[in-house]
């Protein structure tokens, strides 16, 4: 695959997740909100790029991929909400700072990956996974418990927020 197919690729997954994103402000969030966490289930098949056994990075290379990723994770959660309308359905809020954090995550994760220089494709491949899994880990599960306490009504109007 050339570069030019997998960031077309990437692309096209980012409008597609930035697209029903933006749709589930319209849309209610139907069942108990297990939907919010597929994205996770979805992700699995790409821990065989963590696996490889041609990826070598040290130790610190692990630990500030994850870094970066739980950094990154931070503004999605934030811009993050979910609502009870008079429908008694929940919705997310819409927001355009998610929009943009969204955006900006995206564009950041491009810039990091074409500033990298002197570690093989495989390595980076698997360290930019690992960057992926820990910002879709925590904004998924983040976003699944804030659903919840909206769903059982705690935390809403209490001055609590995550």
């Amino acid at each position: 695959m050339t570069a030019t197919e997998l960031y077309t690729l990437v692309f096209i997954i980012a409008a597609l997740v930035l697209f029903r994103s933006v749709r589930s402000f319209y849309r209610p969030i139907r069942g108990n909100g297990g939907r919010l966490l597929l994205p996770l289930v979805y992700m699995l098949p790409a821990t065989y790029v963590l696996m490889n056994p041609d990826a070598h990075a040290t130790s610190n290379q692990w630990l500030v991929a994850a870094a970066v990723g739980i950094v990154l994770s931070l503004p999605l959660i934030w811009t993050t909400r979910y609502e009870m309308r008079s429908d008694n359905q929940i919705y997310a809020k819409p927001n355009v700072w998610f929009v943009v954090s969204f955006l900006a995550v995206l564009a950041t994760r491009f810039v990091l990956r074409a500033s990298i220089d002197g570690i093989d494709s495989q390595t980076l491949s698997a360290l930019f996974v690992t960057v992926a899994f820990c910002y879709v880990i925590p904004w998924r599960v983040v976003s699944y418990i804030k659903f919840r306490m909206v769903k059982t009504n705690s935390g809403v109007g209490k001055g609590f927020t995550l």
